[in-house]
């Protein structure tokens, strides 16, 4: 248990402090194949690019311990790209919906139609259009797009950041955010539990309390001694808690795990979660609209291939292709010491786009959650580490089970050749008992102080 705990003097700190794991990104893309026919109404086709792989290393700045039992800490990534496991280069280019634009027109659908047709024009000036074709570095880590500045001058705070435009572009060499957690040095079954983040105990980025609660870790380690039942970790990538539920017990080469995976309500809407009243509005179960925390841009997030969603979310495009084995998320927590063993956490993002009146480069979209791309973010223990993991977590206690088993095995021949000796001898006894009979009325020698000892010397005088 001491080497659980976050303390600078245990085994496990250093692989606390830098995740000695090896972590990889990989991104698949879907690529719009009939743009022109989308603007026109028809029904978006699909195809999937990549994977495009990063290897993504974490390390832990800013360390802080604290009086209260808590530690604080910023973590960051650092990716980079793995050409030989990818298929294909950042420098190839896909057709994409147009999201800076897009995104943009259904924020100001509800805008006087005067504005969004000056908008309108000033679009067509920068010659900008419904899909764009550009290459994944630019998708993914930014790109200098004029409508930014142009959109910041026409509608103030519309769009409110600089500079380029990247889906992740505050991934890479950046932290997600300063959590305090418990160090679990006076109760070991709060380490890892989250305190705070960014110095707050819940965020207001959805409609309930409950929603906005910070429940669980940040996502990386556990309390010991963990129960088949559900584990809680707070993302801040999604914005929001999650939690996943027990599904299987199993074994990652050789070291027990529980198996923790996402329920069918973790995106549900409200209608058919009332819990998840809080993350509306809502659209179709099987999504989670994230523009709360997103800029109100119209994004949504939900499992790939839009996985345990609802069946009108796959059938609106076509080309989706969702299955547990690829697209289910999933944790194996070694239950003892709540260190995940394997792990590959899998999101995606899509777009809601549609036709709004008074900006003409929307044409005749209909209405769609479109898929823009999903991503993995998956490790598990090897080499030296899973084998001193293996070695003190499971041979040595096996070890020391076979040799309790042993001893206990070798001390029930000792007993039963006891128990013989004790009878033999018993037997011996009385045997001996039967052919001298006068040997039992002989009286025992007295002490010099008995009056027995007084009468003898009595009679014999």
């Amino acid at each position: 248990l001491q080497n659980v705990r976050i303390d600078p003097n245990s085994i496990s700190f250093s692989m606390w402090k830098d995740i000695p794991v090896p972590f990889y990104l990989t991104v698949h893309f879907f690529e719009v194949l009939n743009p022109k026919e989308v603007l026109q109404g028809a029904k978006p086709m699909l195809n999937q690019r990549g994977p495009y792989v990063y290897r993504e290393y974490r390390f832990k700045t800013n360390i802080t311990f604290h009086d209260n039992d808590t530690v604080s800490y910023l973590e960051y990534r650092h990716l980079f790209f793995q050409p030989n496991l990818s298929n294909g280069s950042e420098d190839e280019y896909i057709v994409l919906p147009n999201i800076l634009m897009m995104g943009a027109a259904v924020m100001m659908e509800k805008l006087p139609e005067i504005l969004k047709m000056l908008v309108s024009g000033a679009l067509a000036g920068l010659k900008q259009n419904a899909f764009m074709n550009r290459t994944v570095k630019e998708v993914l880590w930014g790109y200098n797009d004029p409508l930014i500045d142009t959109l910041n001058t026409l509608v103030p705070g519309l769009i409110p950041f600089k500079g380029k435009f990247g889906l992740f572009i505050q991934l890479n060499n950046s932290n997600s955010g300063l959590f305090t957690v418990n160090t679990g040095m006076k109760d070991i079954s709060k380490v890892h539990m989250v305190d705070s983040w960014n110095g707050l105990k819940k965020v207001n980025f959805w409609r309930s309390n409950e929603c906005n609660m910070i429940n669980g870790t940040a996502g990386e380690m556990w309390p010991p001694f963990m129960s088949p039942t559900s584990l809680e970790f707070y993302s801040p990538d999604a914005c929001r808690s999650m939690t996943l539920v027990y599904e299987q017990s199993g074994k990652f080469k050789g070291v027990p795990t529980y198996r923790f995976v996402a329920p069918k309500t973790l995106f549900a809407n409200g209608t058919d979660y009332p819990p998840n009243e809080g993350f509306c509005p809502c659209l179709q179960s099987g999504i989670q609209n994230v523009s709360t925390c997103r800029f109100n841009a119209p994004m949504f997030i939900s499992h790939p291939h839009f996985y345990n969603a609802d069946p009108s979310l796959v059938n609106a495009v076509t080309g989706l292709h969702p299955n547990k084995e690829q697209h289910g998320l999933f944790l194996d927590v070694h239950p003892m010491t709540g260190i995940p063993m394997n792990c590959s956490i899998k999101l995606q993002l899509n777009l809601y786009m549609k036709k709004v009146s008074g900006i003409v480069q929307t044409g005749k979209i209909q209405p769609v959650v479109l898929p823009l791309l999903w991503f993995a973010e998956s490790g598990s223990i090897e080499g030296s580490v899973l084998k001193q993991f293996y070695t003190n977590l499971v041979l040595i206690p096996s070890i020391l089970d076979y040799l309790q088993y042993i001893f206990f095995g070798l001390s029930v021949p000792l007993i039963i050749s006891a128990a013989v000796i004790m009878a033999t001898v018993q037997r011996s006894a009385t045997r001996m008992n039967q052919h001298h009979p006068t040997m039992q009325s002989k009286p025992a020698p007295s002490s010099e102080t008995t009056p027995l000892l007084h009468d003898a010397a009595a009679l014999s005088q």
